[in-house]
């Protein structure tokens, strides 16, 4: 898999990459030649984001873009028909604002770490088909959310 990092200063790439890894491996989506971006915004910029592609003209944490129009559930191997003429599978892009990170870490009592860890897998979820409009669909995408973050000790908190 192939992670592209656009914006910031954000130290903590590699682990962005374990958590999606982790991410795919749970899902049982681990393909090859797999490519998202992930780029770090300012509040202003992703108050424009969600007002041009939601009509929603606030700050949020997290926005994704996706590539594919996956369900949750559905696996990225039967997306192959989806891949670039290069053979890469783009799974799509993941705004994340740092601004808004720091302030929901301090408002939650977490780490800036765990915070970022956990905005930037929640982006990447929801590009694998993950939402959280039902209760039900929310239950699990949290507990999938929390099960990869458990796995590098990263806890609320």
């Amino acid at each position: 898999m192939k992670v592209i990092f656009n914006g910031g200063h954000f130290c903590k790439k590699g682990l962005i990459k374990k958590l999606f890894a982790k991410a795919l491996e749970l899902t049982n989506n681990e393909v090859e030649d797999l490519i998202v971006s992930v780029k770090f915004v300012s509040k202003e910029e992703i108050q424009k984001l969600n007002n041009n592609i939601r009509g929603v003209d606030k700050v949020t944490d997290v926005l994704s873009f996706p590539m594919l129009e996956i369900k949750q559930g559905e696996h990225l191997k039967d997306f192959d028909s989806e891949r670039e003429p290069d053979g890469w599978l783009n799974l799509g892009d993941i705004a994340l604002c740092v601004d808004k990170a720091k302030q929901q870490a301090k408002e939650y009592g977490n780490s800036y770490k765990r915070e970022i860890a956990f905005l930037a897998l929640h982006g990447f979820l929801h590009l694998l088909g993950y939402d959280h409009i039902e209760k039900e669909d929310e239950k699990k995408m949290m507990s999938l959310a929390e099960n990869v973050l458990a796995n590098f000790n990263i806890k609320r908190g």
